[in-house]
């Protein structure tokens, strides 16, 4: 048995020493520039490769982070229009309040306390208008103007000389908007 070991391995270093023999004759064969060439041909097929790979990342990556910078935006966005949504409709009640004191202050007593006591309501009255506008909410200022159903509510339609048809006569209650939109329409008098 350890003579038939010791011819297989006679036999296997036989074989390496020809297939070295072989590996050296197929060099001297084959000019040593042309094996740098096709290295070189080698490498630069897998810089292609790696660039084009890394390029894909980089798109990837790009479009990946407008995506974010968008949804930010649209998040931001969409929590100043929950602010504004919700601002509008905790004002909108107080703005029954503000009809009342102008109502009292066009009704304002001239005798006794009564002036005394209308200057109070008026200054209560412009300190809840200054709130308001810190707020961003600011009164239509629509006398004058020709009615539009977008800003304006017509309680009556009047014959009236003094005004071209469709000009608002009167503004029975005031309208208050939130930025650009209407968060409640003025009522209105508008000539026929």
């Amino acid at each position: 048995m350890p003579e038939e070991i010791k011819s297989k391995v006679e036999e296997n270093e036989q074989e390496q020493d020809q297939n070295l023999e072989e590996t050296e004759e197929i060099e001297e064969i084959i000019e040593p520039d042309l094996v740098e060439q096709v290295e070189i041909d080698a490498l630069k097929l897998e810089i292609e490769e790696l660039n084009q790979k890394s390029g894909e990342y980089l798109d990837g990556w790009q479009r990946e982070r407008a995506e974010f910078v968008n949804y930010k935006k649209r998040m931001d966005r969409e929590r100043e229009q929950l602010k504004v949504n919700i601002t509008g409709n905790v004002i909108r009640s107080y703005l029954e309040i503000i009809d009342d004191l102008e109502l009292a202050l066009k009704n304002k007593p001239a005798e006794g306390e009564g002036p005394t006591w209308a200057e109070g309501i008026e200054l209560i009255y412009r300190k809840f208008l200054t709130m308001l506008e810190t707020e961003g909410i600011k009164p239509m200022q629509v006398e004058g103007q020709i009615f539009d159903p977008n800003l304006h509510e017509a309680i009556s339609q009047e014959p009236n000389e003094d005004f071209e048809s469709g000009e608002i006569i009167e503004v029975v209650r005031n309208g208050y908007s939130i930025g650009e939109r209407v968060l409640r329409p003025a009522s209105v008098r508008v000539a026929q």
